[in-house]
């Protein structure tokens, strides 16, 4: 099995790329329009979709609601979920720094010259120059100020990656090739079960977070694990029984939480 992440400048070819190499390993590929419907498929509301792009919050969105976090808590989800199957292809959304941490991931960057997108999307799209200059800038724009916002991390920073292309030198076969040899090499290991779990338990950690962010509780006062089967560990404060007692109901109330386990102290808010 390969579970490969693709990250990429728009214009470089990247998602061509990653939909050829999913088809030819015989894998799923996972871009915006796939990860939606598993998203729908996991529960989350049709409304809360937009979430699902690469763009940094407006300045309002930071200042005065949850929403910033709580699309980043479902986007988070959706991608540990379909990286817990152990398998597939992975288009942009942070996959390459929500799974850093997991060896049996391959992090591909494909890029190109701004001449080579330029003529690229001029191409494919028939569009003028100038109006593919701008969709560059948007681009390049949104996608960096979103990994800044969400990671704190440089899109293009090599070290993120296992394999960085050049598709205007390697052209989009070479770089084709290039990745299946990276995914059937004997380095890239199968994802052992206990990655495969420790994926799980993060999606089900970030939809009760999101579960919590939605019912506007703070979670700055709060401390979330979820261990084994399902089970659910929350610590902290509030500042009533009752309020403690929602946090309870309100995990359990998420898909896949099997039992919740409170440890949370009320304490008054002007004690905080």
């Amino acid at each position: 099995m390969s579970l490969i992440t693709m990250s990429m400048s728009m214009g470089s070819g990247g998602r061509a790329i990653g939909k050829r190499v999913a088809e030819k390993l015989n894998i799923e590929f996972y871009d915006d329009q796939r990860l939606q419907q598993e998203a729908v498929n996991m529960g989350i509301r049709a409304d809360e979709l937009k979430g699902l792009d690469e763009k940094a919050p407006g300045l309002f969105d930071r200042l005065w609601g949850s929403k910033p976090e709580l699309y980043l808590d479902l986007m988070e989800s959706v991608v540990y979920e379909v990286a817990g199957r152990g398998e597939g292809v992975i288009l942009g959304h942070g996959s390459q720094l929500l799974l850093r941490d997991f060896g049996c991931a391959l992090h591909v960057l494909i890029h190109a010259s701004q001449l080579s997108r330029l003529e690229r999307i001029m191409d494919v799209h028939g569009v003028s120059r100038e109006v593919a200059e701008k969709l560059i800038e948007k681009n390049d724009h949104e996608r960096e100020g979103f990994l800044r916002y969400a990671f704190h991390m440089d899109a293009n920073d090599s070290s993120l990656y296992d394999l960085v292309i050049n598709t205007e030198k390697m052209g989009m076969d070479g770089a084709e090739a290039l990745i299946m040899e990276a995914a059937r090499s004997r380095k890239i290991k199968e994802c052992s079960i206990g990655a495969l779990e420790s994926m799980e338990r993060l999606s089900l950690g970030k939809r009760v977070q999101a579960e919590f962010l939605r019912n506007h509780f703070d979670l700055r006062l709060l401390h979330l694990e979820v261990a084994d089967k399902g089970i659910v560990y929350i610590r902290g404060l509030t500042r009533s029984e009752d309020m403690a007692q929602r946090l309870v109901d309100v995990a359990r109330s998420v898909p896949g939480v099997n039992d919740v386990q409170s440890e949370v102290v009320v304490m008054p808010i002007s004690d905080y």
